[in-house]
């Protein structure tokens, strides 16, 4: 994680800037492969964009050429920023299709190159859009922890929470690296090291490769496992809010579940317990 710095159009010299060729273009400051289906990279960061720590945008490149007309269109499709919004770089947390008409190029891109970036972002994963509470928990599958990778490096996140737990539920043990990583590293992080202490509690599940907790986390929340895998309390409208991002299964799923503990769904305009990102990547 970089240090706080002002936000800039700049890279590092290392990093060749390309003349803009694209609508709404950002050059590609680094690329990390973590599986053969998972991978990370940063962009430079418009000067002008504002965000709020869990929110998205539409990012993507351009089509291939029509074979009648030889116009390109852009593919777009919405991304969840990973980075906070004090980051003077964005990084974005992606899945490899091989046929994905995005993704089987995006996951071919090489720092220099660029990417369109659609400044205009948005989102329900905010802090905004959920009452005042004392312990938020972060529910992810897959590629859904982008979000939470940004709101667990947000400042105000431990300002507002006593305890954060952040469950993230993959098919295999590499596919949690991404996000295993970043949370092993806020601690030592110079700018909220201090702020995260030892209020954050990490909790990976794999369901297909044999790992030390296996199960989807939806079932170990309604027989009671992760409260007593956590020594916790169980969930309770009173003092737990919940953001969820993953499948539409996984949405639908925890939805149940959390209202099952008397969790009520909220929104940007009307908060409540729990909120849910609608927006996928495909």
């Amino acid at each position: 994680m970089t240090e706080m710095r002002p936000v800039t159009d700049t890279v590092t010299e290392a990093t060749p800037v390309k003349t803009p060729t694209l609508p709404d273009a950002q050059t590609v400051t680094s690329v990390k492969h973590w599986t053969d289906r998972l991978f990370s990279f940063r962009v430079t960061r418009p000067a002008s964009l504002r965000f709020r720590s869990g929110e998205f945008v539409m990012i993507g490149l351009m089509g291939d050429p029509d074979p009648k007309s030889g116009k390109q269109k852009p593919l777009l499709r919405a991304y969840s920023i990973a980075s906070p919004a004090w980051d003077d770089e964005l990084e974005f947390y992606s899945i490899k299709v091989q046929d994905g008409p995005l993704t089987s190029k995006l996951q071919h891109i090489q720092p220099g190159d660029q990417i369109i970036l659609r400044p205009k972002p948005v989102g329900t994963l905010v802090h905004d859009a959920l009452l005042p509470g004392k312990r938020l928990w972060f529910f992810a599958t897959g590629t859904g922890f982008a979000p939470f990778a940004s709101l667990l490096r947000e400042p105000e996140t431990y300002e507002k929470y006593d305890q954060i737990i952040m469950t993230h539920t993959c098919r295999d043990v590499a596919e949690l690296d991404y996000g295993r990583e970043l949370v092993e590293s806020l601690k030592k992080d110079p700018l909220i090291g201090e702020l995260v202490g030892d209020k954050v509690k990490y909790y990976p599940t794999t369901t297909r490769e044999q790992s030390p907790k296996m199960g989807r986390i939806t079932n170990l929340l309604r027989d009671g496992t992760v409260f007593t895998d956590l020594g916790i309390d169980p969930i309770n409208p009173e003092t737990d809010r919940g953001m969820v991002c993953g499948s539409l299964d996984f949405n639908k799923d925890m939805k149940d579940v959390l209202e099952g503990f008397g969790l009520r769904e909220g929104a940007n305009s009307d908060p409540k317990e729990y909120v849910v990102e609608k927006a996928f990547v495909g």
